[in-house]
């Protein structure tokens, strides 16, 4: 596949880093911190409840995969792994999507912290793309991912 769907936005397929039957990942153009990817399923699907048993499966799976790798790769000991089901739950773009953030000791100063981060990352003023990073370093960073799932 050359693109994919992420609610309004169309994805590159450089971005993608692995992909099943019903979901796919891909790298994050404003993370909140180093290796914070998406795990998405294929279907548009704006809520959580929307999915289908099978979506749910193979998101919650293809999560597992992808954040044993992500873990793994960026050196992390722990892992914040989320979803923002609704607008007052802070999502902003109306797909599912999981949330996977490795975590290191310290990363930062309060723990929970993490969660203020992802409430404000990419919204308003955060949300530029001044403040996204270049295509090809997120090519690079899914690249780098895509070589643990051959």
């Amino acid at each position: 596949m050359s693109t994919y769907r992420f609610g309004q936005q169309i994805i590159k397929s450089s971005v993608v880093f692995f992909q099943t039957e019903l979901s796919f990942a891909l790298v994050n153009r404003k993370p909140v911190l180093p290796g914070h990817v998406l795990v998405c399923p294929f279907r548009p699907a704006e809520r959580f409840r929307d999915l289908k048993p099978e979506e749910v499966a193979d998101l919650f799976q293809t999560t597992q995969k992808v954040a044993d790798v992500v873990e793994k790769h960026f050196n992390a000991t722990s892992l914040t792994i989320s979803i923002q089901d609704g607008p007052e739950a802070g999502q902003t773009v109306k797909h599912v999507h999981v949330h996977v953030l490795p975590r290191k000791a310290g990363d930062f100063d309060r723990n929970d912290k993490i969660y203020d981060e992802l409430q404000r990352h990419d919204k308003g003023t955060e949300d530029v793309p001044t403040k996204w990073r270049s295509e090809e370093d997120m090519a690079t960073e899914a690249a780098d991912l895509k070589k643990y799932f051959i």
